[in-house]
């Protein structure tokens, strides 16, 4: 039906009619490529559409979102109102999405309990909505920016990655224990990630010299976690997160909690280009994080991020894991071996 070769001749076995296909313009939508059958892909133009700043998504939910629910829920524009730095607030403490689908629902919710006390006269119109009638109406905060605590003990590294709902950061934790020299690897990894924490694995063994480890100290079993183990994640761009949380394992030094990043680690120590470079530093910022490492070959990439966000952050374009370790770890005291 989508090869324009073919589909000129297309025949509809239930109608059992021939049709002409091949002027028709086929479009079809997905959160996800990876589940795209390739042979179907590959008949495909594909069009990527990045997920929206916090900025942009306080201008939809402004000029669009507000306005729909609070006509929805039976309010006049001059019964309630809400500032940009409470809409950001809502964004960012009780939605984690590429798109404004759950914020709307969020807003939605906000707006159904503000009409019912208005209703109720437990207060009187005009409502100005601030940050404790939203912890009110929509309970606990549900998404927090955890990278300082995550990483204040040695074995744990800040990484950045590309799912279904756009970027997100990442934890790596590493830990060690006395027992036969073996690697063991959770938290739903594909075949691809397993691969990168083997590879990381050896090429800080070729260099622990450089990190003053002993050679001994690889002598042990080692353990990598990747948290949130219900959700399958794979691809090679943990690598230099994953040699990241540990080296700081090894060496006794914490990684610094201002750094997030991403890349490919070769045996040799390279690091490798990878893809969704925007979304993994709109994640980078939403999280908090001030520095982030990026390969040298993805400098061009930075060109797609929003000017604003650049501004506010550090950029370290890197081509060797040597580069990594010296500006992610905090420096070193006294090293000593786990």
């Amino acid at each position: 039906v989508l090869d324009p070769a073919q589909n000129s001749t297309f025949r509809d076995h239930y109608l059992d009619v021939e049709l002409d296909l091949s002027e028709v313009v086929f479009i079809a939508t997905a959160n996800v490529a990876d589940t795209i059958p390739g042979p179907l892909l590959d008949r495909m133009e594909v069009i990527r559409f990045d997920g929206y700043t916090v900025d942009e998504k306080v201008g939809i939910a402004r000029g669009y979102l507000w306005p729909r629910q609070r006509e929805r829920n039976g309010l006049r524009e001059d019964e309630v109102a809400i500032s940009d730095i409470v809409l950001e607030t809502v964004i960012t403490d009780y939605t984690r999405e590429a798109g404004v689908r759950q914020l709307e629902r969020e807003l939605g919710k906000l707006l159904r309990k503000t009409a019912t006390r208005i209703a109720s006269a437990k207060v009187e119109a005009p409502v100005m909505l601030g940050h404790d009638e939203v912890r009110e109406a929509l309970g606990r905060q549900q998404f927090y920016r955890e990278a300082a605590e995550r990483t204040a003990v040695p074995g744990v590294a800040t990484g950045l990655a590309v799912t279904g709902t756009g970027g997100d950061v990442l934890f790596v934790e590493a830990t060690s224990a006395r027992g036969t020299e073996k690697l063991v690897l959770t938290g739903q990894l594909g075949d691809v990630m397993k691969e990168s924490a083997q590879i990381a694995l050896s090429s800080l063994r070729s260099r622990a010299d450089g990190l003053g480890v002993d050679e001994e100290a690889f002598e042990r079993a080692f353990h990598v976690h990747v948290p949130a183990g219900a959700i399958p994640k794979d691809g090679p761009s943990a690598g230099i997160t994953m040699a990241t949380a540990l080296a700081s394992l090894l060496s006794g030094r914490a990684v610094k909690h201002t750094v997030g990043m991403t890349g490919e680690v070769t045996l040799q120590g390279r690091v490798l280009p990878i893809g969704g470079l925007k979304q993994k530093v709109l994640a980078a910022h939403a999280a908090g994080l001030t520095d982030v490492i990026i390969p040298e070959r993805n400098r061009q990439d930075l060109d797609d991020v929003p000017q604003h966000v650049r501004d506010e952050l550090t950029f370290h374009p890197v081509i060797s894991l040597d580069e990594v370790l010296e500006l992610a770890l905090e420096p070193a005291t006294q090293l000593h071996a786990v």
